[in-house]
């Protein structure tokens, strides 16, 4: 095989010393426009290709995110969310050729990474998701000088920039569907309630409720798993007095949750309503197909990225409010089943 052309043959070729070709390949003042021209048309000519981590070192710059999961790996291959929220995120580094470099981690031991990462300079700045009750991050950002994009509310961000949207209006939609449907028992799987926008989704609909004048309850954890969300399910309908709909925190225990009625001969819509979360496509092929809220994934994750590159050019501390999440309505709900 032909042996790969280097910046030392662009420099030779050229008659220019290597500095001179690496000002002119990344288009740095200080060589004449003749002499530019001349670089980048031996480079053609040679078929050189510049090495990404070779241009990034010469930038400054890691030439990569950081994005930290401290997630069970199991459950964050299952969470359809991420999936689509990291090609977002890849839509936008692959327009220059950057990376996204994943950490999976257990919750507890985030701080050695982001230190590592910040020490070692491997990435120029990091996406900060999953945001808990007194999240120790943000302050660990500036503490680190790291510059990064909390995805999540505003208020969260403690300075930082953030990429949000209100996903409390696709759950009130939600509740209140179900009761112009005549719902009186409207159950509820949470998410972790570790997890902010588990809280909030909790809040939303229990207010919802009592807005209506419905009872509250009965909720039960799901943990945003499979597993999870089939567990609280059997729970709900082995009740005395079981729910006729119930709102689950994401679209994962809402799909298991959905298999579980079937199993147990409990007909969807027909004697229980089942809402799930995110709006995956896994939605549209289960049967029947689930209501769900939209939340855009992939376009949440483009709009961190965009917000990360906006950081890391000197522009301060933005905050992106995205469309609020929309309530989808599917054949999984219907009218109350009273009898």
């Amino acid at each position: 095989m032909a042996r790969k052309p280097t910046i030392a043959d662009v420099a030779e070729r050229a008659g220019v010393s290597r500095s001179t070709v690496s000002f002119a390949l990344n288009d740095r003042p200080g060589i004449a426009q003749e002499t530019k021209v001349r670089i980048l048309a031996v480079a053609a000519e040679l078929g050189w290709t510049p090495s990404r981590p070779a241009r990034a070192l010469s930038l400054g710059k890691a030439g990569a995110f950081g994005l930290v999961l401290a997630r069970d790996p199991e459950q964050i291959g299952a969470d359809l969310f991420f999936p689509a929220f990291i090609a977002g995120v890849e839509v936008v580094l692959g327009e220059r050729g950057d990376g996204l470099m994943v950490h999976v981690t257990t919750p507890g031991r985030e701080q050695a990474v982001y230190e590592r990462l910040a020490a070692d300079r491997q990435v120029d700045g990091v996406l900060i998701t999953d945001l808990r009750h007194e999240d120790p991050r943000p302050a660990l950002m500036h503490r680190l000088g790291l510059p990064a994009v909390v995805v999540g509310r505003r208020e969260w961000a403690e300075g930082l920039s953030s990429v949000g949207l209100d996903d409390e209006p696709a759950y009130v939609e939600a509740v209140r569907r179900l009761a112009g449907l005549g719902h009186r028992r409207i159950a509820h799987v949470e998410g972790p309630q570790e997890f902010r926008h588990a809280r909030r989704r909790r809040a939303a609909w229990e207010t919802t409720l009592r807005t209506l004048g419905l009872p509250v309850g009965p909720v039960l954890p799901g943990g945003f798993s499979a597993e999870g969300g089939a567990r609280a399910t059997r729970r709900l309908l082995a009740l005395d007095e079981p729910p006729t709909a119930i709102v689950y925190g994401n679209d994962l225990a809402a799909t298991a949750g959905l298999s579980v009625a079937q199993e147990l001969g409990v007909p969807v819509p027909g004697r229980l309503s089942v809402v799930g979360y995110d709006d995956t496509p896994l939605t549209r092929y289960t049967y029947p197909p689930l209501a769900s809220a939209r939340a855009d994934a992939r376009g949440w994750g483009e709009a961190a990225a965009r917000a990360l590159d906006a950081v890391l050019a000197g522009e301060g501390a933005a905050h992106v409010d995205l469309p609020p999440a929309e309530f989808i309505p599917r054949a999984s709900i219907g009218p109350a089943h009273h009898g």
